[in-house]
């Protein structure tokens, strides 16, 4: 397949301007790499697109120190830049952001900006641009004095330096209110907008970013309503793959939802994609199609249009294969994109080794480890689990609606129903779509290209995590695995938890989760803690007996020499007043806790000599139990806690339990609680413990 060559420059406007298209390097974070710009121009070449916007919001010099002359060091590297733009074809532009701490109406300032440009303008750029986003509104009180509005006071010092560059070909000027969503009231009846219509000077061009700062959609009548207050076409600044906002997404998606009419209403198109500079590769590589797919009959690389996209000229989906299969040749390639060239010739010897013989394993021995390739197929998951800021790819919808179904479903895992054969077969699928997750991330891990990789592999890391602990919960609902510490721990492992302090922020907000891609997103649990009743007897024996089911050990329970506590999961032995708690979730019965004052009945029951040291210090007997489906340990310590108070209040000193040692859930479970402790206890089988705590 095909790759967008230089030989279709794509569109041109009326006239002899050329169709604006490229790359904005103008997302905050950590500007690119010398290196890495180069790599960008001979991409765009390659590709068929002709501009780089260098607007990186955290170039010090760029933006908080405007006024600030670049050093002999970085005018070389400038000059540098801008040389090998020239050398692939690609139109430089520098922008400067001014408007932090700009004063207008102060000549000094003035003069400033313009000594600036100057010194730029002799690096050998001709290409400029004044951006006035992301900064206050409100005018200091000299301003106020000079100009009548913000925008008058814009206009007047981008009208000036414009004219002291000598009115260059290409001058792009970035408003405040740059997209719909920040005008007042609306885009047709901005007076901001209106002014910078009518007072910019007709050869200076005008960023626009859609709708929103990141447009889902730009369409053909939004660009006509604005083009129409600003009284020329607008070049857009597209947000679309931009993720300086969320240091957790990334966007591999296709350039899409911009119809190709729009083109020869737009004086270009530029994008803002992520800050990692090599995951651009989709972004940059499907705008230079789109670019190209103006409907005036031209010839393109691939044949765009299919039944299922609404736009003749122009395939997302298309372009997206188109784009991963060549981003698939540079992965395999060892060569480091952007990295200088090795030296021909070395007067240096090289460096002797000695290998020995090749190792190879004996019949009874592990074989080598042997890195399976990338595919095509490991890219498109790869795109459909980063997709774009409005979409999930079709491979992550599937995995949340089956998740969500798996999880609200889940009573035909814990009990035989007319769904729990289906719940299985999807239940497996589920567990094969996170298998392919795991063994995409092996296989990206070991692509030769490790450049890219290094800028992916917080990303792949974070989802394979992610999916992890939904593939080790639906195992857990099958009962695949035994009960665990997982289920009811208090002290987990950090990748337990996500997200961090800002992930803690945005859980307590009201709001969280309520603009999830996925519209139907499981909800939090909601579990119930009430008194026991008698008609709850059936419902406490079968979660026992499930559990007893669900045991680690491998004697027959039969066998198996009972605990004290167990008379009260039983039945045998009424709990005390007071001292009975069920835990229901939606289900229904999936917990309880119960507790007698006197636990001597319950010793006799069973024949079990407890001392009377023993029972001086821990007269009280306590049991508890809860289904593994529930994840959260909270609903458990909370009815330890409540059935301790009642029998606290009984006057009781101290209550005990016995546990099985093969039990490891719920002896976590105690010790994690930090007042239960080990106790000596004369006469116990040998398999059984005991833990008390003082009350």
């Amino acid at each position: 397949m095909s790759t967008p060559g230089s030989a279709n420059k794509g569109p041109t406007q009326t006239g002899t301007r050329r169709f604006i298209s490229g790359v904005v390097e103008g997302f905050y974070g950590r500007p690119w790499t010398m290196e890495q710009r180069t790599e960008l121009f001979k991409r765009e070449q390659k590709w068929g697109l002709n501009t780089y916007l260098y607007a990186p919001k955290d170039d010090y010099k760029h933006r908080m120190y405007w006024r600030d002359l670049y050093s002999a060091e970085e005018a070389e590297q400038l000059i540098a830049l801008i040389s090998a733009a020239k050398e692939h074809d690609v139109e430089f532009i520098y922008a400067i952001s001014p408007g932090l701490d700009v004063t207008f109406s102060n000549p000094k300032e003035v003069a400033a900006l313009k000594r600036k440009l100057d010194q730029v303008k002799e690096f050998g750029c001709r290409s400029f641009s004044l951006l006035f986003d992301d900064i206050e509104t409100e005018m200091c009180a000299a301003d106020k004095q000079a100009y009548s509005t913000f925008a008058h006071a814009q206009v007047a010092i981008t009208n000036a330096v414009y004219q002291h560059l000598g009115e260059p070909e290409t001058f792009l000027f970035c408003p405040t209110d740059y997209c719909a969503s920040f005008c007042t009231p609306t885009v047709s009846q901005s007076s901001y907008l209106h002014t910078v219509g009518e007072k910019l000077l007709p050869g200076i061009d005008i960023l626009w970013t859609g709708p929103k700062v990141v447009s889902h959609k730009i369409s053909v009548e939004s660009i006509e309503e604005v083009s129409s207050v600003l009284k020329r076409a607008p070049v857009i600044w597209d947000n679309i793959h931009a993720n300086d906002y969320d240091p957790q997404r990334l966007f591999l998606g296709p350039y899409k939802d911009r119809p190709t009419e729009l083109i020869p209403k737009l004086r270009g198109v530029l994008t803002n994609p992520n800050c990692e500079f090599y995951p651009n590769f989709v972004a940059i590589h499907t705008l230079a199609t789109w670019c190209k797919a103006f409907p005036d009959g031209g010839q393109r690389d691939v044949e765009m249009a299919g039944d299922e996209e609404q736009d003749r000229c122009y395939s997302p989906q298309k372009a997206l294969t188109l784009a991963l299969t060549d981003w698939l040749q540079e992965f395999m390639s060892a060569d480091q994109p952007g990295a200088r060239l090795k030296k021909e010739s070395s007067e240096e010897e090289p460096m002797q080794t000695d290998m020995g013989e090749s190792y190879v394993p004996g019949p009874d021995e592990n074989p080598l480890y042997t890195a399976e390739p990338l595919t095509l197929n490991d890219l498109k998951l790869l795109s459909e689990l980063f997709y774009l800021p409005y979409e999930h790819g079709a491979t992550a919808r599937t995995m949340l609606q089956e998740l969500d179904w798996l999880k609200n479903q889940r009573s035909a895992a814990a009990a035989e129903t007319d769904k729990t054969a289906e719940w299985c077969s999807r239940a497996q699928q589920f567990d094969d779509m996170c298998e392919a997750v795991v063994q995409m991330f092996n296989r990206l891990s070991n692509a030769p290209n490790r450049s890219i990789l290094y800028d992916l592999y917080n990303y792949i890391c974070d989802i394979k995590s992610g999916v992890g602990l939904a593939r080790a919960y639906i195992k857990t609902l099958r009962g695949q695995r035994p009960p665990s510490a997982q289920v009811m721990n208090n002290d987990p492992e950090p990748w337990g938890f996500r997200g961090g302090l800002s992930g803690e922020f945005q859980r307590m907000l009201p709001c969280h989760g309520n603009r999830d891609l996925f519209r139907h997103p499981p909800m939090t649990e909601v579990y119930c803690i009430r008194p026991y009743c008698p008609e709850d007897k059936m419902e406490v024996q079968r979660v026992f007996r499930e559990m007893q089911s669900a045991g680690e050990g491998k004697v027959p329970l039969m066998a198996q020499p009972p605990l004290v506590c167990d008379v009260l999961s039983e039945g045998e032995i009424s709990p005390s007043p007071q001292c009975a708690l069920i835990l229901e979730d939606e289900i229904g019965v999936c917990g309880y806790a119960l507790g007698l004052t006197d636990a001597k009945p319950a010793a006799a029951k069973i024949q079990r000599a407890v001392t009377d040291s023993v029972l001086e210090d821990f007269p009280s007997l306590v049991t508890i139990q809860v289904l593994p489906r529930v994840m959260d340990s909270s609903p458990a310590n909370r009815m330890i806690g409540r059935l301790l108070s009642s029998i606290r209040s009984s006057g009781s000193r101290g209550a005990f339990c016995e546990l099985r040692q093969s039990d490891r859930r719920m002896l976590d479970f105690y010790t994690k609680l930090g007042y239960f402790k080990p106790i000596k206890m004369a006469g116990l089988p040998q398999d059984i413990i005991a833990m008390g705590t003082s009350l």
